[in-house]
C-alpha cells in the first residue's frame, strides 16, 4: 500500500492508514462540489486515512456521456486529481469489471458517493464496509455546467 504523497504516512509516523476510503467517477469538469466530496471523505478520518479515487477512462466516459465527452483527457484528469491535497491515489478503470477489481484490491472500509445514488445499485459495493452518501453541494453538476456553455 502507498502512503500519502507528502511521504508522511498519513500524518502518523510509523503507522499504516487505518481507514481506506474509495470514491469514483468521471471527474471530467472539476467543480466545488467535487472538492467538497473529497474534503468530506478526508474528514471521516483526517489523520489516518488513505483516499483512492477511481476515474473512468476516456473511452468509458464517451460510452457513458456521449461522443463529445470527455472534455479533459485522462492524463489531464489524473493530474488534476493528483494535485488535490485530500486525495492520496488515483486509479483508472475502463469497465465495470475493472472497477470491481480495483475496489476488491483496495478493499475500502468506506465508499463516499453522491446521495443521488441512494437506492440504486452501486458497482463494487460488495467490496466496501459501508457507503457514505453525501448531499450534492450547491446543486453543482458537470453536466449542468456544460449544458450552460
Amino acid at each position: 500500500m502507498q502512503y500519502r504523497k507528502d511521504g508522511s504516512k498519513n500524518g502518523v509516523v510509523g503507522t499504516k492508514p487505518t481507514t481506506r476510503i474509495w470514491l469514483n467517477g468521471t471527474f471530467d469538469v472539476l467543480h466545488a462540489g467535487h472538492i467538497y466530496l473529497f474534503q468530506y471523505a478526508r474528514s471521516l478520518n483526517p489523520t489516518n486515512s488513505y483516499i483512492t479515487v477511481g476515474i473512468d477512462s476516456d473511452e468509458r466516459v464517451a460510452q457513458l456521456k456521449g461522443d463529445c465527452r470527455p472534455i479533459n483527457s485522462i492524463e489531464n484528469r489524473v493530474k488534476f486529481l493528483q494535485a488535490i491535497r485530500y486525495i492520496d491515489n488515483v486509479v483508472v478503470f475502463g469497465s465495470d469489471e475493472e472497477l470491481r477489481e480495483r475496489m476488491r484490491a483496495f478493499s475500502p472500509h468506506i465508499m463516499v458517493i453522491g446521495d443521488d445514488y441512494r437506492g440504486r445499485t452501486i458497482i463494487g459495493e460488495e467490496y466496501v464496509g459501508c457507503v457514505e452518501y453525501v448531499e450534492r453541494y450547491g446543486g453543482l453538476s458537470s453536466t449542468k455546467i456544460l449544458s450552460n456553455r
